[in-house]
């Protein structure tokens, strides 16, 4: 274990900093969302044109 697994890039954080902020990722990395992050549809939102009867009416117009 010679290499550090967090690196400081600028300025110098002193040994509690360093395990303040792996504490804090940590943390949330094990935090599971309570909200789903992505809503799919149920239905596609285009539609096939080929699908699609051959005339509509203009006043059924979407």
């Amino acid at each position: 274990m010679s290499t550090p697994d967090i690196r400081v890039e600028k300025g110098h954080a002193e040994p509690e900093e360093v395990a303040a902020i792996t504490a804090i990722l940590l943390a949330r990395a094990a935090a599971t969302p309570t909200t789903p992050t992505h809503r799919g549809r149920t239905k596609a939102g285009w539609r096939r044109l080929e699908r699609e009867p051959g005339f509509r009416a203009p006043h059924s117009w979407r």
